[in-house]
């Protein structure tokens, strides 16, 4: 099986399961934080839908840098509602499934750099970057966000089997 074949289903449940978390997120909600040090809910929501087109810059670029010099900043997009937020997730995954799709096992063996301000902060090859920087990055803040949810009482959906919500034993 080529590696993107095998990446693609793994891309596919963890994409489904963040879209029923991404679902629960309360326009009224927002602004909440569990502490001062915290993310808004929904900035970390916002932050966890424009996660997978990390796939896309990763697959069809040699680097990445977050803060060029004398260019702008990257700069998270800004959502003030849970539809919003939707809608950059829906077209993230298209775009990040469409560059795994395209990408050949040379393509996934090739290294990619995470640069600020021109300096290195991390290289990999381009598959590790989508399991660990990509999906794996996007498992923790959507976990995060059940934890968000559940300290607010809002349902935290099954993932990988029952939740205290739904289905429960």
């Amino acid at each position: 099986m080529k590696m993107n074949q095998a990446l693609l289903a793994e891309f596919d449940q963890e994409m489904a399961n963040t879209r029923k978390t991404l679902e629960r997120v309360p326009d009224d909600k927002f602004d909440w934080k569990p502490h001062p040090k915290s993310m808004a809910m929904g900035y970390l929501a916002t932050h966890i839908a424009t996660l997978p087109h990390w796939a896309v810059d990763t697959l069809r670029r040699e680097s990445f840098d977050v803060e060029p010099e004398g260019g702008e900043p990257y700069k998270l997009p800004e959502a003030k509602t849970t539809k919003e937020v939707l809608g950059f997730f829906d077209e993230s995954v298209a775009a990040a499934r469409a560059a795994i799709a395209e990408a050949s096992d040379e393509d996934f063996a090739k290294s990619w750099s995470l640069l600020k301000t021109g300096q290195t902060l991390m290289t990999l090859p381009r598959g590790a970057v989508l399991r660990s920087f990509v999906l794996s990055h996007g498992i923790h803040h959507r976990a995060q966000l059940g934890v968000y949810l559940r300290l607010n009482d809002i349902p935290v959906p099954s993932i990988y089997g029952p939740s205290a919500d739904e289905n429960p034993f």
